[in-house]
């Protein structure tokens, strides 16, 4: 697979997934713009990394729910690297942890308005300039709770299902442009997201998954990249489950 000469916009690109796929994007040759809303040091780190190596990569700040903040990001991007090609859209929503009982409307209502709009205010951003172009690859990080029902993950994979429903229509009405989205949808991955997740559970995943072990998030980034690249051209609208073996579909 080769990115030369595309430019890569990835939301929450300063750990974990979107880390990792930052760094898988650029060693295929893109240039990559890592997203941060917090963790500068972070980011910065992972640009650092693809500049020692010879690539291309700028830190962009901002908060990917505020249609304004996305928008100044993309001009400077646009500035400094180029259209964006590629959107890998990963930042991660904080949620609550209860049971449906015990859950309030609004906590459960703050993680579907959050993952959403993330994914549609990213989404409508960059599809002007790549339906213009004829081309354009949007990639949307799922999870496994969006199918199967996990406890106390109720916010979560519902809003997650809402994503994955999502880039079905963005698929289906970008197509004829030259555009594509799909999901990457992991189980658990060994990210700072998941370290409050105790090891009992850890151990208990891994021993149900059929590899035997949890996802890092290097095991995610590749089917990212595949998504990303030229060699999926005609693949658009799929859920691209990453977990090991532990859900099968």
């Amino acid at each position: 697979m080769n990115l030369h000469g595309k430019v890569a916009f990835i939301s929450g690109g300063g750990r974990g997934i979107g880390a990792a796929a930052a760094l898988a994007l650029a060693n295929l040759g893109a240039s990559v713009a890592v997203n941060y809303l917090q963790q500068e040091d972070s980011a910065q780190a992972i640009v650092d990394r693809i500049r020692n190596a010879g690539g291309k990569a700028e830190p962009v700040r901002a908060d990917v729910r505020d249609p304004d903040q996305v928008s100044t990001a993309i001009t400077r991007i646009q500035e400094t690297l180029g259209d964006i090609d590629i959107l890998v859209s990963n930042a991660n929503m904080s949620f609550v942890m209860k049971p449906l009982i015990g859950m309030q409307w609004e906590e459960y209502a703050q993680k579907l308005n959050d993952e959403m709009k993330a994914a549609f205010t990213l989404t409508q951003a960059v599809l002007p300039a790549m339906i213009t172009r004829k081309y354009g690859r949007i990639v949307y990080i799922s999870s496994s709770a969006a199918d199967v029902a996990t406890p106390y993950l109720a916010a979560h994979g519902s809003a997650k299902a809402a994503l994955n429903a999502f880039a079905k229509y963005v698929a289906l009405e970008n197509a004829p442009h030259g555009v594509t989205a799909n999901v990457v949808s992991p189980g658990l991955v060994q990210t700072d997201a998941s370290r409050y997740t105790p090891d009992a559970i850890k151990q208990q995943i891994a021993a149900m998954t059929p590899m035997q072990r949890v996802a890092t998030p290097d095991d995610v980034s590749g089917a990212i990249a595949f998504l990303a690249s030229e060699e999926s051209r005609f693949i658009t609208g799929t859920c691209t489950n990453v977990n090991g073996g532990l859900i099968m579909v």
